[in-house]
């Protein structure tokens, strides 16, 4: 049986109310996350991506996703975050900034098709944000970028290499 939560008459799976969204995306980022790199706002070491350093207030309140360690690294993977952040285009420029040229940029996001995760109704959220619209964001910086649909997580993914 599916177990599933409801939402203003809605219905969707019930691991979406649980947390650790990452393990959703988590296989496509071990794809494209090769080398050092930074795992940010995964909540709990033990859901950060496999081999990333982990860079959440939660684990470290030295580092946080607008005060990043000064070296330069292969990729920024972070899942559900973004979403959470007063100003996501500051942070996105800082995580850039701190990405080696052709290393790359994995976002996670809650995709507008969750009604519950809207900024409105889930005060946590303080963004909703689009497939375009993370791609017209990345499209000055990046290469190769690829935005998925929406999964049965009621999420996309957005991937590119940096200039």
């Amino acid at each position: 049986m599916i177990e599933t939560i409801e939402f203003n008459g809605k219905y969707y799976p019930l691991f979406q109310a649980k947390g650790n969204a990452a393990q959703f995306a988590i296989p496509f980022a071990k794809y494209f996350c090769k080398g050092n790199g930074y795992d940010i706002g995964c909540n709990r070491e033990e859901w950060k991506l496999p081999g990333a350093r982990a860079i959440d207030i939660t684990i470290d309140d030295e580092y946080n996703a607008f005060n990043l360690p000064d070296e330069k690294v292969d990729y920024i993977f972070s899942s559900h975050c973004v979403e959470h952040l007063v100003d996501w285009v500051g942070a996105l420029n800082i995580w850039t900034d701190h990405i080696k040229q052709n290393g790359t940029l994995i976002v996670y996001l809650p995709d507008y098709s969750q009604e519950y995760w809207r900024p409105w109704n889930d005060r946590k959220h303080i963004n909703i944000l689009t497939p375009k619209i993370i791609s017209d964001y990345m499209a000055k910086d990046y290469k190769n970028i690829f935005v998925s649909g929406v999964d049965l997580n009621n999420s996309f993914m957005a991937v590119g290499d940096k200039k």
